[in-house]
Parts: C-alpha cells; structure tokens; sequence
C-alpha cells in the first residue's frame, strides 16, 4: 500500500510539474522542418543550427541571404510567420523563393561529393584525410575570387582610382582573414600583368604597395621594370638603386641594375 501511494504522488507530481510548466510557457515542442532535400528530415534543431551557422560563417552572411522573409500576418505589420523570437527578423524557411538556396544545395551536394573522392586521391583514409568546407574556398566571402580578379574588374569598369579606393576598404574589412590575399606579392603580381601599354595603372599599384611596405625591394625591382619599358632610364636605375639599397642581396635587382647601365 505504500509503494503504491509513492507511486500515486510521483504521478501527480510530475503532472502539476508538467501543468506549471505549460502554463509558464514551457519548452517549445520540436519543430517540425519543412522542405529539407538533402539533410534529415529528422535532424535535430541544434545540429541544424550548426550546419547554418557554417554556412553563414563560411560565407559571411546572414540567413536573410537564402531564406525569403516570412509573409505578414493579416491585419499586421512586417514578417511575423516564420520561426524565431523576439523582434528580429522572420523568415519563411520551407520556400525556395530565392536563387540562393537552390544554388546551395548545389554547392552541398557538389562538397559531399568531394569529399567522398579527397581520400581515394590523397592515399589516406576517411578519418584522416582533409575534408572540404564552405569556408575552404570562401573565405567568409559570398563569391571568393583572387584579390587580383576583383581589382581587375573594378578597374576595368571603373577605372585604376576606384579599383585604388576599393583595395583601401577591402584590406580594411578583411585584412587578417582568408577571404583575399594582402601580401607584398599581390599588388606586385598585378602590376606585373596589366598590359604594357598602361605603365600609369602598372605604377599606381607599385605605389600603393609601397605604402603598405615602404621597405619592399621588389616593389622597386618592379617599378624600374615598368619605368624601362616606358624607355625611362634614368628613372628605372634610381628604383633598382634603390631595391639594392633596401636588400642588398637581391639578386634580380643586381640584373636588372647592370643591365639598364650596359644599355645605357
């Protein structure tokens, strides 16, 4: 009888426990995910929450980058039918709405499919071999491109100051991430491949690399190049001087000065 009456209170316990609880809100029930193509349907809501976060981190975005916002409720005002708290913003996860997340399935699908090939082409096994994430090539970037290709575009459509402007903001959001290259080299190398008809643009990136790295010797190395095919002579030996002066070891600066004194 009194086990049996142990029992009974354990019950009602747990009942008027579960009964506050509703009434003080409680935990939400499980939510039900909608429209998911290529992880569980089943999946937990924290490793969901995981994987997004990846994504957002890997790209540098937010959720409203693939998700379309949640209609409004009749009769009220902004997004209120998607899921989340508070007054942020709501979002309708189940449409496809934007472009965006059909192409992120793609690159899901495209990424678990390399990563079942890494460890046949590396000799190792799955466990050890490297696996391929957002972040590898993105860099906390939506569209990861080689600083050089950026700055080429924008100087094309724009012209050589604004590609000069957009250098200065981009190396102040990213400077010290993966997302672009800001080493002495980058700048040096695209100088090196604009066209040789325009050593005013090749010079305006040695410029700007220099005042990034007044003590680099291949900038200068750089410059007399560009000024000696301008047939500025003069003006090519004081910069490969001056590379030696910075390093007196450089080899390709010692060439390149012997040679512009023999031409000349």
């Amino acid at each position: 009888m009194r086990l049996r009456g142990l029992v009974i209170l354990a019950c009602f316990i747990s009942a008027v426990s579960a009964g506050a609880q509703e009434r003080a809100g409680g935990p939400p029930p499980p939510v039900a995910h909608q429209n998911l193509q290529l992880l569980p349907k089943d999946i937990p809501q924290a490793d969901l929450l995981r994987i997004m976060q990846g994504f957002t981190q890997g790209l540098g975005v937010q959720c409203g980058y693939c998700h379309a916002p949640a209609p409004a409720p009749e009769g009220g005002r902004g997004g209120g039918g998607g899921r989340g708290r508070g007054a942020g913003p709501q979002f309708d996860f189940g449409s496809d709405q934007i472009a965006a997340k059909k192409k992120a399935r793609e690159m899901m699908t495209m990424v678990r499919d390399l990563n079942t090939r890494i460890p046949a082409a590396v000799g190792k096994t799955a466990e050890t071999a490297a696996s391929v994430q957002c972040a590898t090539c993105h860099g906390g970037v939506a569209i990861p491109k080689p600083l050089g290709d950026v700055l080429d575009q924008t100087a094309a459509e724009k012209g050589v100051p604004a590609a000069v402007a957009q250098y200065r903001e981009l190396r102040k959001q990213f400077f010290g991430g993966r997302a672009y290259d800001f080493s002495e080299g980058s700048l040096i190398n695209l100088a090196q491949r604009t066209p040789a008809k325009a050593p005013a643009d090749a010079m305006a990136w040695l410029q700007l690399n220099l005042e990034y790295f007044p003590y680099s010797a291949r900038t200068h190395v750089a410059m007399s190049q560009v000024q000696q095919r301008g047939n500025d002579k003069d003006a090519a030996i004081k910069s490969a001087e001056k590379a030696l002066e910075l390093d007196p070891q450089n080899a390709a600066a010692r060439r390149q000065l012997d040679q512009l004194k023999e031409a000349k």
